[in-house]
Protein backbone atom coordinates (compact mmCIF):
# COMPACT_ATOMS: atom_id res chain seq x y z
CA UNK A 1 0.00 0.00 0.00
CA UNK A 2 2.83 2.42 1.06
CA UNK A 3 3.99 1.86 -2.83
CA UNK A 4 1.42 2.63 -4.48
CA UNK A 5 1.01 5.47 -2.52
CA UNK A 6 4.98 6.17 -3.21
CA UNK A 7 5.42 6.84 0.35
CA UNK A 8 9.02 6.23 1.06
CA UNK A 9 9.34 5.20 -2.49
CA UNK A 10 7.44 3.79 -5.53
CA UNK A 11 7.95 0.56 -7.41
CA UNK A 12 9.90 0.29 -10.24
CA UNK A 13 8.66 2.03 -13.50
CA UNK A 14 6.84 0.42 -16.53
CA UNK A 15 8.19 3.21 -18.80
CA UNK A 16 6.51 5.51 -21.05
CA UNK A 17 3.88 4.19 -23.96
CA UNK A 18 4.17 0.81 -21.85
CA UNK A 19 0.98 -1.28 -22.03
CA UNK A 20 0.31 -0.11 -18.67
CA UNK A 21 0.69 3.90 -19.79
CA UNK A 22 -1.55 3.07 -22.64
CA UNK A 23 -4.29 1.29 -21.04
CA UNK A 24 -4.31 3.83 -18.40
CA UNK A 25 -5.00 6.79 -20.53
CA UNK A 26 -7.02 5.08 -23.26
CA UNK A 27 -9.30 4.22 -20.05
CA UNK A 28 -9.38 7.82 -19.27
CA UNK A 29 -9.83 8.95 -22.67
CA UNK A 30 -12.80 6.80 -23.48
CA UNK A 31 -14.53 8.05 -20.20
CA UNK A 32 -13.65 11.24 -20.65
CA UNK A 33 -14.99 11.47 -24.47
CA UNK A 34 -18.00 8.97 -22.98
CA UNK A 35 -19.51 11.07 -20.16
CA UNK A 36 -18.88 14.49 -22.17
CA UNK A 37 -21.40 13.54 -24.84
CA UNK A 38 -23.53 11.78 -22.63
CA UNK A 39 -24.28 14.94 -20.47
CA UNK A 40 -23.58 17.23 -22.77
CA UNK A 41 -26.44 15.92 -25.35
CA UNK A 42 -28.86 15.01 -22.28
CA UNK A 43 -29.04 18.43 -20.63
CA UNK A 44 -28.05 20.51 -23.78
CA UNK A 45 -32.15 21.63 -24.16
CA UNK A 46 -32.20 22.00 -19.87
CA UNK A 47 -32.00 25.91 -18.18
CA UNK A 48 -28.41 27.06 -17.22
CA UNK A 49 -28.70 26.10 -13.68
CA UNK A 50 -29.02 22.65 -14.25
CA UNK A 51 -26.32 22.63 -17.00
CA UNK A 52 -24.15 24.37 -14.82
CA UNK A 53 -24.83 21.29 -11.96
CA UNK A 54 -22.43 19.32 -14.17
CA UNK A 55 -19.71 21.82 -13.71
CA UNK A 56 -19.89 22.43 -9.90
CA UNK A 57 -19.51 18.70 -10.09
CA UNK A 58 -16.25 18.68 -11.98
CA UNK A 59 -14.96 21.47 -9.47
CA UNK A 60 -15.81 19.88 -6.57
CA UNK A 61 -14.30 16.37 -8.01
CA UNK A 62 -10.98 17.71 -9.01
CA UNK A 63 -10.35 19.44 -6.33
CA UNK A 64 -10.56 16.67 -3.97
CA UNK A 65 -8.63 14.44 -5.70
CA UNK A 66 -6.23 17.16 -5.78
CA UNK A 67 -6.37 17.93 -2.44
CA UNK A 68 -5.57 14.02 -1.81
CA UNK A 69 -2.71 14.29 -4.12
CA UNK A 70 -1.00 16.94 -2.50
CA UNK A 71 -1.96 15.67 1.51
CA UNK A 72 -0.03 12.42 0.62
CA UNK A 73 2.87 13.78 -1.17
CA UNK A 74 3.17 16.27 1.81
CA UNK A 75 2.75 13.32 4.20
CA UNK A 76 5.59 11.33 2.44
CA UNK A 77 7.73 14.70 2.64
CA UNK A 78 7.25 15.01 6.21
CA UNK A 79 8.17 11.14 7.02
CA UNK A 80 10.76 10.33 4.70
CA UNK A 81 12.18 13.93 3.75
CA UNK A 82 13.11 17.04 5.33
CA UNK A 83 11.35 20.35 3.63
CA UNK A 84 7.51 20.51 3.40
CA UNK A 85 7.19 23.74 2.42
CA UNK A 86 9.17 23.25 -0.62
CA UNK A 87 6.94 19.63 -1.20
CA UNK A 88 3.85 22.68 -1.02
CA UNK A 89 5.48 25.42 -3.26
CA UNK A 90 6.26 22.34 -5.87
CA UNK A 91 2.44 21.26 -6.15
CA UNK A 92 0.55 24.79 -6.23
CA UNK A 93 -1.98 25.33 -8.76
CA UNK A 94 0.02 26.97 -11.34
CA UNK A 95 1.16 24.43 -14.30
CA UNK A 96 -0.94 25.07 -17.34
CA UNK A 97 -2.73 22.25 -17.03
CA UNK A 98 -3.64 22.42 -12.95
CA UNK A 99 -4.72 26.15 -13.61
CA UNK A 100 -8.10 23.99 -13.86
CA UNK A 101 -7.98 23.66 -10.33
CA UNK A 102 -8.86 27.40 -9.57
CA UNK A 103 -10.51 27.76 -13.45
CA UNK A 104 -13.35 25.11 -12.97
CA UNK A 105 -14.28 26.17 -9.89
CA UNK A 106 -14.33 29.78 -10.59
CA UNK A 107 -16.82 28.72 -13.40
CA UNK A 108 -19.23 26.51 -11.21
CA UNK A 109 -19.54 29.03 -8.33
CA UNK A 110 -18.90 32.65 -9.88
CA UNK A 111 -21.77 34.80 -11.97
CA UNK A 112 -21.94 37.24 -14.61
CA UNK A 113 -18.67 38.36 -17.11
CA UNK A 114 -16.17 36.37 -14.79
CA UNK A 115 -18.33 33.33 -15.42
CA UNK A 116 -18.65 33.35 -18.91
CA UNK A 117 -14.65 34.18 -19.54
CA UNK A 118 -14.02 31.10 -17.24
CA UNK A 119 -16.41 28.83 -19.39
CA UNK A 120 -14.20 30.22 -22.44
CA UNK A 121 -11.05 29.60 -20.51
CA UNK A 122 -11.72 26.00 -19.36
CA UNK A 123 -13.37 25.08 -22.43
CA UNK A 124 -9.96 26.34 -24.72
CA UNK A 125 -7.74 24.22 -22.30
CA UNK A 126 -9.42 21.82 -20.34
CA UNK A 127 -8.85 19.57 -23.87
CA UNK A 128 -5.35 20.77 -24.29
CA UNK A 129 -4.43 19.82 -20.79
CA UNK A 130 -6.40 16.13 -21.29
CA UNK A 131 -4.89 15.48 -24.55
CA UNK A 132 -1.13 16.41 -23.75
CA UNK A 133 -1.18 15.71 -20.05
CA UNK A 134 -1.46 11.87 -19.50
CA UNK A 135 0.40 11.36 -22.68
CA UNK A 136 2.66 13.64 -23.21
CA UNK A 137 3.51 13.65 -19.27
CA UNK A 138 6.48 11.04 -20.47
CA UNK A 139 9.02 11.68 -17.55
CA UNK A 140 6.05 10.72 -14.73
CA UNK A 141 5.59 6.58 -16.34
CA UNK A 142 9.58 6.87 -16.66
CA UNK A 143 9.84 7.72 -13.04
CA UNK A 144 6.95 5.86 -11.19
CA UNK A 145 4.56 2.87 -11.96
CA UNK A 146 1.61 3.37 -14.25
CA UNK A 147 -1.02 2.27 -11.92
CA UNK A 148 0.62 3.68 -8.75
CA UNK A 149 -1.66 6.84 -7.06
CA UNK A 150 0.61 9.77 -8.52
CA UNK A 151 -0.31 8.46 -12.38
CA UNK A 152 -3.53 7.62 -11.33
CA UNK A 153 -4.93 10.67 -9.81
CA UNK A 154 -3.11 12.39 -12.66
CA UNK A 155 -4.71 10.88 -15.03
CA UNK A 156 -8.44 11.17 -13.45
CA UNK A 157 -8.14 14.80 -12.92
CA UNK A 158 -6.69 16.04 -16.55
CA UNK A 159 -9.70 13.38 -17.62
CA UNK A 160 -11.83 15.87 -15.79
CA UNK A 161 -10.38 19.32 -17.66
CA UNK A 162 -10.91 17.32 -20.44
CA UNK A 163 -14.83 16.25 -20.02
CA UNK A 164 -15.72 19.74 -18.54
CA UNK A 165 -14.33 21.25 -21.89
CA UNK A 166 -16.12 19.23 -24.08
CA UNK A 167 -19.08 19.26 -22.01
CA UNK A 168 -18.80 23.04 -22.08
CA UNK A 169 -18.91 22.63 -25.72
CA UNK A 170 -21.89 19.99 -26.17
CA UNK A 171 -23.96 21.41 -23.96
CA UNK A 172 -23.69 24.87 -25.36
CA UNK A 173 -23.61 26.05 -21.85
CA UNK A 174 -21.04 28.87 -22.87
CA UNK A 175 -21.91 32.10 -24.49
CA UNK A 176 -18.18 32.45 -26.01
CA UNK A 177 -19.07 36.22 -26.76
CA UNK A 178 -16.62 38.35 -28.21
CA UNK A 179 -16.63 41.02 -25.59
CA UNK A 180 -15.59 38.48 -23.15
CA UNK A 181 -12.27 37.48 -25.04
CA UNK A 182 -10.26 40.06 -22.51
CA UNK A 183 -11.49 37.83 -19.50
CA UNK A 184 -9.91 34.88 -20.93
CA UNK A 185 -6.64 36.57 -22.14
CA UNK A 186 -6.46 38.31 -18.71
CA UNK A 187 -6.98 34.90 -16.52
CA UNK A 188 -3.77 33.19 -18.65
CA UNK A 189 -2.04 36.64 -18.04
CA UNK A 190 -2.50 36.76 -14.20
CA UNK A 191 -1.53 32.77 -14.20
CA UNK A 192 1.25 33.40 -16.49
CA UNK A 193 3.41 36.25 -14.15
CA UNK A 194 2.18 34.35 -10.86
CA UNK A 195 3.74 31.24 -12.16
CA UNK A 196 7.01 32.83 -13.39
CA UNK A 197 7.32 35.31 -10.02
CA UNK A 198 6.79 31.87 -8.10
CA UNK A 199 9.35 29.98 -10.27
CA UNK A 200 12.06 32.71 -9.67
CA UNK A 201 11.25 33.10 -5.59
CA UNK A 202 11.72 28.99 -5.12
CA UNK A 203 14.70 29.13 -7.58
CA UNK A 204 16.22 32.30 -5.39
CA UNK A 205 15.19 30.46 -2.00
CA UNK A 206 16.58 26.74 -3.09
CA UNK A 207 19.88 27.68 -4.46
CA UNK A 208 21.68 27.68 -7.58
CA UNK A 209 20.83 27.86 -11.11
CA UNK A 210 17.22 29.46 -10.67
CA UNK A 211 16.00 28.35 -14.35
CA UNK A 212 16.94 24.66 -13.30
CA UNK A 213 16.26 24.92 -9.21
CA UNK A 214 12.20 25.98 -9.85
CA UNK A 215 8.81 23.82 -9.73
CA UNK A 216 9.07 25.14 -13.90
CA UNK A 217 4.80 26.37 -13.67
CA UNK A 218 3.40 26.63 -17.10
CA UNK A 219 6.91 25.90 -18.60
CA UNK A 220 8.37 29.73 -17.93
CA UNK A 221 11.45 28.53 -17.05
CA UNK A 222 13.08 26.24 -19.32
CA UNK A 223 11.26 23.33 -21.79
CA UNK A 224 10.35 20.15 -20.64
CA UNK A 225 9.78 17.85 -24.20
CA UNK A 226 8.05 18.68 -27.32
CA UNK A 227 6.80 21.63 -28.00
CA UNK A 228 8.54 23.61 -25.52
CA UNK A 229 12.39 22.13 -27.36
CA UNK A 230 11.24 23.70 -30.09
CA UNK A 231 10.64 27.13 -28.48
CA UNK A 232 14.54 26.74 -27.00
CA UNK A 233 16.04 26.11 -30.17
CA UNK A 234 13.79 28.73 -31.59
CA UNK A 235 14.75 31.58 -29.38
CA UNK A 236 18.58 29.83 -28.25
CA UNK A 237 17.90 29.18 -24.93
CA UNK A 238 17.48 33.35 -24.37
CA UNK A 239 16.16 33.30 -20.85
CA UNK A 240 14.31 36.03 -21.61
CA UNK A 241 12.52 35.51 -25.13
CA UNK A 242 12.09 32.03 -23.75
CA UNK A 243 9.33 32.72 -21.44
CA UNK A 244 7.38 35.30 -23.78
CA UNK A 245 7.45 33.27 -26.78
CA UNK A 246 5.80 30.47 -24.22
CA UNK A 247 3.52 32.84 -23.32
CA UNK A 248 3.09 34.02 -26.82
CA UNK A 249 1.89 30.78 -27.67
CA UNK A 250 -0.41 30.14 -24.92
CA UNK A 251 -2.28 33.91 -26.80
CA UNK A 252 -2.17 32.49 -30.33
CA UNK A 253 -3.56 28.81 -29.27
CA UNK A 254 -6.21 30.78 -27.59
CA UNK A 255 -6.93 33.24 -30.75
CA UNK A 256 -7.15 30.19 -33.21
CA UNK A 257 -9.65 28.76 -31.24
CA UNK A 258 -11.80 31.77 -30.97
CA UNK A 259 -11.48 32.27 -34.55
CA UNK A 260 -12.45 28.46 -35.74
CA UNK A 261 -15.20 29.14 -33.17
CA UNK A 262 -16.65 32.37 -34.41
CA UNK A 263 -16.52 31.18 -38.26
CA UNK A 264 -18.53 28.17 -36.96
CA UNK A 265 -20.65 30.79 -35.29
CA UNK A 266 -20.98 32.58 -38.87
CA UNK A 267 -21.15 29.52 -40.77
CA UNK A 268 -23.84 28.21 -39.21
CA UNK A 269 -25.87 31.65 -38.51
CA UNK A 270 -26.07 31.77 -42.10
CA UNK A 271 -27.39 28.32 -42.56
CA UNK A 272 -29.78 28.67 -39.61
CA UNK A 273 -30.60 32.52 -39.11
CA UNK A 274 -33.13 31.90 -36.70
CA UNK A 275 -31.26 28.83 -34.36
CA UNK A 276 -27.92 30.59 -34.04
CA UNK A 277 -26.95 32.15 -31.16
CA UNK A 278 -29.06 30.33 -29.03
CA UNK A 279 -26.91 30.09 -26.21
CA UNK A 280 -25.86 33.73 -25.72
CA UNK A 281 -29.25 34.67 -25.78
CA UNK A 282 -30.19 32.14 -23.12
CA UNK A 283 -27.26 33.04 -20.73
CA UNK A 284 -27.91 36.65 -20.79
CA UNK A 285 -31.63 36.34 -19.89
CA UNK A 286 -31.27 33.04 -17.52
CA UNK A 287 -28.64 35.09 -15.32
Amino acid sequence: MKEFFGIGGAGAPNGAFSWQHITLVSTCLVLMIGLAIGFGIWLRKKEFKIKNRVIIASAISILSFEAVKIFVNILDEALYGDNVLKTILWNLPLFLCSIMLVAIPVAAFCKGKLKEGSLDFVMMFGILGALFGPIGAIQDYDSYPAFCFHNIVSAITHSISGFTSLYIIISGISSVRRKNMWISYTILGVFGVMAYAVNVICGLNYGGDIFENSPNYMFLMRDDGTPYTLVTAMTGGNKVLYPIVVMLLFVLYMSLFYGIFFLIRYLYAKKHPRGADKTEEAILTEE
